[in-house]
């Protein structure tokens, strides 16, 4: 792990998100005192240590201010200087503990950022216990340095703390974070005057402070020292090369006060902030206003050029102009995403229900939400086939939604995806636009599912479909209950959860009952008799699939039947009926010889084989493994004619006959040899 370089204008950068590669860290100025505190409470004695007892677990430092302060800075210039020493040789993990909303990130949520920066795959649907040990576990054999930044509260903290005394926790909060022993916070204020004073020479130029230093004294004074206040007025002094510092001083002394009762400390950055808006044009100050509603604070072109109403062009442009004034944070990459500070988002959101009016708001997010929808749509279309009817929709999309190659889409994709996850987090929550948040999940399954693979998204994909049972409870729709419930225990079955995929089988059953589906019905029939099946209970397995069995026949689907037949002759061979499963297989294999399938009819006649053979008729056994072999040459599957033909072998040498079993095993592997090209392991097969 590499360490990742946090601006000094406020909090840190969301959980997951990182530098581009090769970036320089910013400069930081002054905090040296505070530095050093909190490099002498690491070698402090802890209160185990003085009991003389060995400390269990890693030492926690708290740096507290209010959010402005460069508190994060400050976290991220000690890992920076700590890292350099080379006691933590596995690097910096970060996560961030609370949404640009406010509200508190679920310790479910970070666990599973943690582990995704370790690589350490997380079970999907583990919960909050699950994944905090898996993280523990993690760390217990790791020297890192764990940045926790924005905690609300020790109960965010706590589960996450290493069992080991080779690690650091670093978090940053508003203030202390009590049930956490043996931590004392380094509280911060504003920064001293010199160094406030060298962070806006850094930003305007030396040249206009050395003209007028005492004023620039007074301005840093009257941005209380914070770091993210003075940002935004050098940001603003930076774009009016011929404004003076001290006509900025004049403006933001004579900024009239609003009215609202904020804590003597909060006003520096609020003042700031409210020179700089009022000092945009109107379509800039409202598109910067809207970007209150960009999910996670994160946002690009697409995002801020659908909440506005305007081109793509002229978002890009406007966003590119926020860097610069100090209001965004960019990635750099080729595809920029662009962050709102920490900081700066609850002056936006305030602002917004201030200027905008309710309906006004709602329309900007349905839009994003469309725009979101449809960009979704794109990234998965491109993964189709040429000449599909994806790629011919995807023609008649405009230029500007299309991606030009999967990997373009792909790498979209990733960036975008922590912003795209809360995005359905929050429509689903807001529960306003309930069917655009529908069409918004399904979207992003499909998109994920196509770039990286159901097992590799699964994760992802069961807190989606939890979302789409939280729409689907919360409207009464029994159709996409069903859908979500199967989708959620397919999750839970592949992951050895298999009572809890039981349970979410039959209640996907009743949903499908009350919404006369059929399919749902069938298929949750079919998925209660798996569970029973890997629960070891064929009993009730065999039960669910004949179940199942008879809906299909009543509908004619002819497939269906003939894998349903196998499981039937399955789970009958597992639980030794063996009459039951020849006559199972034997209908399978008729199945597929209907549909013409000749490698499943070879299959389920190659089961009936081994059926055979368990029952103690070892010629019938010869007899149908020969006729599996006949199908699977006809068929030109060459490795299933080879595992045919070595499974003719084994019962050719327990009837006695050790010669011919010699010769079968010798066409087998004359069939897999790589040196034999497609036409000679054809020849071969036609001479067997």
């Amino acid at each position: 792990m590499t360490d990742q370089a946090v601006d000094t204008s406020g909090p840190a950068r969301t959980a997951g998100t990182e530098e581009p590669s090769g970036a320089a860290p910013p400069q930081f100025f002054g905090r040296e005192r505070e530095l050093k505190a909190l490099r002498a409470d690491i070698e402090r004695a802890g209160l185990d240590t003085l009991a003389g007892r060995k400390t269990p677990r890693a030492r926690v430092l708290l740096i507290a201010g209010r959010p402005g302060s460069g508190r994060s800075a400050l976290a991220a210039e000690l890992a920076r200087r700590l890292v350099g020493t080379g006691d933590y040789p596995d690097g910096v993990l970060r996560a961030g503990l609370t949404d640009p909303g406010g509200e508190r990130v679920p310790t479910e949520r970070t666990a599973r950022d943690i582990l995704d920066l370790l690589d350490v795959p997380a079970p999907p649907g583990a919960d909050q216990d699950e994944l905090s040990e898996m993280v523990r576990e993690a760390l217990a054999v790791r020297r890192v340095l764990l940045l926790l930044d924005d905690a609300v509260d020790a109960e965010q903290v706590d589960p996450l703390l290493p069992d080991s005394p080779h690690c650091l926790v670093v978090a940053t909060a508003t203030g202390p974070l009590t049930g956490i022993p043996d931590v004392r916070p380094c509280t911060i204020g504003g920064l001293d005057v010199g160094s406030a004073v060298r962070l806006l020479g850094s930003l305007i130029g030396q040249v206009r402070i050395t003209v007028d230093p005492l004023t620039a004294e007074t301005l840093s004074e009257e941005c209380g020292g914070q770091p993210a206040a003075l940002v935004l007025i050098g940001g603003w002094l930076a774009a009016r090369p011929g404004a003076s510092v001290a006509d900025v001083a004049k403006r933001l002394h004579t900024l009239p006060e609003t009215g609202d009762q904020q804590p003597a400390g909060a006003r520096p950055l609020s003042r700031a902030f409210r020179l700089i808006h009022d000092s945009l044009p109107q379509a800039a100050a409202r598109i910067l206003r809207l970007l209150a509603l960009a999910p996670a604070g994160l946002a690009d072109a697409h995002t801020a050029s659908a909440l506005a109403g305007c081109s793509v062009p002229a978002a890009q442009s406007t966003l590119d102009d926020f860097v610069k004034l100090g209001l965004l944070r960019t990635n750099g990459a080729a595809q920029p995403q662009y962050e709102v500070p920490g900081c700066l988002a609850p002056l936006l959101r305030a602002l917004l229900e201030d200027r905008d009016r309710p309906a006004e708001i709602q329309l900007a997010r349905a839009r994003m939400l469309e725009r979101t929808v449809r960009r979704l749509q794109s990234c998965r279309a491109i993964t189709e086939p040429e000449g599909s009817a994806a790629r011919r929709k995807l023609a008649g999309l405009p230029r500007s939604l299309r991606f030009p190659s999967a990997e373009e889409a792909a790498a979209w994709l990733r960036v975008r995806q922590p912003a795209l996850l809360a995005s359905a987090r929050i429509a689903v929550e807001d529960g306003e636009l309930d069917t655009l948040a529908r069409r918004l999940v399904a979207a992003l399954v499909r998109a994920l599912a196509a770039h990286r693979g159901t097992e590799a998204a699964a994760p992802e994909l069961y807190g989606l479909h939890g979302l789409v049972l939280d729409v689907a409870e919360r409207r009464e729709l029994p159709r996409e209950r069903a859908a979500a419930l199967l989708n959620l225990a397919d999750l839970d079955a592949r992951t050895g959860r298999t009572e809890e995929a039981l349970a979410r089988y039959r209640a996907a059953l009743d949903a499908g009952r009350e919404a006369k589906d059929l399919y749902a019905t069938g298929r949750a029939m079919e998925s209660v008799g798996g569970a029973y099946a890997e629960l070891g209970d064929f009993h009730r397995a065999s039960d669910w699939y004949g179940r199942a069995l008879a809906q299909r026949l009543t509908q004619g689907e002819r497939a269906d039947e003939a894998r349903l037949y196998g499981r039937l002759g399955a789970v009958h061979t597992y639980a030794g009926r063996y009459g039951e499963a020849l006559r199972n297989w034997r209908a399978a294999a008729s199945g597929y010889r209907r549909l013409g399938d000749l490698p499943a009819q070879a299959r389920a006649l190659s089961e009936a084989a081994r059926v055979q053979e368990y029952a103690g008729r070892p010629q019938d056994s010869l007899h149908t493994c020969r006729e599996a072999v006949e199908l699977a040459r006809r068929a030109e599957d060459v490795r299933l004619q080879a595992a045919l033909q070595l499974r003719l072998a084994d019962t050719l040498d327990r009837l006695g006959d050790p010669a011919a079993a010699g010769l079968h095993r010798g066409a087998a592997d004359r069939l897999l040899s790589e040196e034999g090209s497609a036409y000679e392991i054809r020849s071969a097969a036609t001479e067997n």
